[in-house]
């Protein structure tokens, strides 16, 4: 018999759904599990070719009813069931709208102040989850997806000038991608600079959420070279408490780092290291310098310990 080392991890996701109430505070769904009978928060295991995210989302969609914006991540949870290892990775998701329905995997729904839901659900590393999603020293939601561009094939194989220079298949394929899972931030604005492959990467995108693709020539790598701290500012102004709602903004690998090193991002937490901006990824920030919330997802790839697809 192999080990729970040798198992398969077995991979789910889901979300700390709350809501604001009384002056400051929220409110947090659990629910409880007929089959189980335990208090949870809303998760499940992920379909084929899923990405956490996309799982997290559907999830709690179909075990609550609720409609959900997702914001940051919570802290993923490990543990071992019936031999074998999970992980099951959060996110804090504000509740936009729904109602619930009792149905086949939950029965009933509650939702409480953080500290009686933590006392409320079964299961240690549940509440965990709960107790971080409380936090006040950092903000649940995200203002801006950062995105870098998809790959564009070789700029010295390229004959014609730069910013025309398209995206290869590989660079579709991750705007795809990113048409697929940004949504779930519900976006409300979708912004490029100037090059031909940092519109494309987000054109997919703005059209499944019937958006337009707005100009922002200080985000892209010869405007910033010329002027760095009118780029630092703008991306601050789409961070700050004015703004209106989240903007998608895709930009280049020249500009990204160094914006994220301005606000105190460093890369893998270490000081000095540049913070990673691979082809196709996506950081969600939210908040500022020193209360900011800063998300990397370097690709929105199928999860590798997910279900292989037929």
């Amino acid at each position: 018999m192999s080990s729970p080392a040798e198992r398969r991890t077995v991979v789910a996701a889901g979300g700390v759904v709350w809501r604001p109430a009384d002056g400051d505070g929220i409110e947090v769904a659990v629910v409880h599990r007929a089959r189980y009978d335990d208090w949870s928060l809303p998760k499940g295991k992920l379909d084929a070719g899923e990405h956490p995210l996309q799982a997290a989302c559907r999830e709690v969609v179909e075990e609550t009813g609720l409609e959900v914006v997702a914001g940051r991540r919570c802290p993923t949870t490990r543990y071992v069931v019936d031999g074998a290892p999970k992980r099951v990775d959060y996110w804090a998701m504000r509740c936009v709208g729904g109602s619930f329905v009792a149905n086949d995997e939950v029965d009933e729904l509650r939702w409480l102040p953080p500290e009686e839901a933590a006392a409320q659900v079964t299961h240690d590393h549940d509440r965990l989850v709960v107790t971080d999603a409380a936090r006040t020293d950092v903000p649940r939601e995200v203002a801006v997806l950062l995105v870098r561009h998809g790959r564009a094939g070789s700029k010295q194989e390229f004959d014609g000038p730069d910013d025309l220079r398209p995206l290869d298949a590989k660079g579709r394929r991750q705007a795809q991608r990113l048409a697929g899972a940004l949504p779930f931030f519900s976006p409300a604005a979708v912004a490029s600079a100037p090059p031909l492959r940092c519109r494309s990467t987000v054109e997919p995108l703005a059209g499944f959420v019937g958006l337009g693709v707005h100009d922002r020539p200080e985000f892209g790598e010869e405007c910033f070279a010329e002027d760095p701290q009118t780029t630092l500012t703008a991306l601050e102004r789409l961070l700050g408490p004015g703004a209106e709602g989240i903007t998608v903004l895709c930009s280049q690998g020249g500009v990204i780092p160094s914006l994220l090193q301005a606000l105190g991002v460093h890369g893998h937490g270490v000081p000095g290291l540049p913070p990673p901006a691979a082809k196709g990824s996506v950081w969600a920030l939210g908040g500022r310098r020193g209360a900011l919330v800063a998300d990397y997802y370097r690709d929105f790839e199928p999860d590798p310990d997910a279900p292989s697809q037929a």
